[in-house]
């Protein structure tokens, strides 16, 4: 199946959405970027008034769809997403829990593919997944992988057996990441810190450890054990993180949890 010709359609201008579409411009990506959305962001705007893209034109089948809205709207703008879907049209789906055979059943095309980006692709440092259907044309995976790039770093093709997991790992890991940043504030505004600069202390760390950890050739173990002197102030914190019932149990649950969701938002 050839390569699509360049052009296209998002359904979805919010954060996600909007950062894709950013990241498309900023790339110099040649082809037109036409964005439906019923509620248009300032943002979206501005770029309409600057000639990047066009907004909410009419509908008309497009050549990549790519569809960025919440997946419990899905099934209210079925109608409307038909209208963008030719025979020829690939279709894109970043929603959580749509499988690929619901989309393609939904939407009359087997040419379908999902990606599970998460909220670092805001700034380029992101993590997509991609999961592409069995059967999928070399040209498409490639092509999507490209277009995927500017979130930042995209693994896959995964199957879709290994999306739920890898989605309650990377798309939701964020949050993880602000939550440990949140309550490691908390605690240090507890112990007398001004919360200025507890939240700085907080976000710095949180942010130099991925820097450090991404710039290692050391599992994260590793380096654990490296910043952690026997009988230290570190071994101390870590003795209680540590231990049962406490942080290991309590991710492991969680991703478990977020798994669960997944799978029921997919009707598994």
């Amino acid at each position: 199946m050839a390569r699509p010709e360049p052009g296209l359609t998002l359904v979805g201008g919010g954060r996600m959405g909007s950062a894709l579409a950013g990241g498309w411009i900023k790339s110099g990506y040649a082809g037109p970027i036409a964005i439906h959305d019923p509620a248009p962001s300032d943002l979206l705007k501005s770029w309409e008034d600057a000639g990047k893209i066009s907004l909410n034109s009419d509908p008309a089948p497009a050549s990549t769809l790519i569809v960025a809205v919440k997946p419990q709207v899905f099934p209210k703008i079925l109608d409307d997403l038909r209208a963008f879907v030719g025979p020829d049209t690939l279709v894109l789906s970043i929603m959580a829990g749509i499988t690929l055979s619901s989309l393609a059943e939904s939407l009359g095309t087997s040419r379908v593919a999902r990606a599970m980006p998460n909220t670092p692709g805001l700034v380029g440092e992101g993590m997509t997944l991609l999961c592409m259907p069995d059967g999928a044309a070399g040209d498409d995976t490639a092509y999507l992988q490209e277009l995927l790039t500017p979130l930042g770093a995209v693994e896959g093709p995964l199957g879709e057996d290994q999306i739920s997991a890898a989605t309650a790992l990377s798309g939701c890991g964020p949050a993880y990441a602000f939550l440990l940043a949140e309550i490691m504030a908390a605690a240090g505004i507890a112990h007398g810190l001004d919360e200025d600069l507890a939240l700085r202390l907080a976000q710095k760390t949180v942010q130099g450890a991925g820097a450090l950890m991404m710039d290692s050739d050391e599992p994260p173990s590793t380096l654990r054990e490296n910043v952690t002197s026997p009988g230290g102030v570190t071994k101390a914190a870590l003795d209680v993180l540590m231990r049962d019932g406490a942080m290991p149990s309590l991710m492991k649950e969680a991703v478990a949890e977020a798994i669960r969701r997944d799978r029921e938002l997919s009707g598994d």
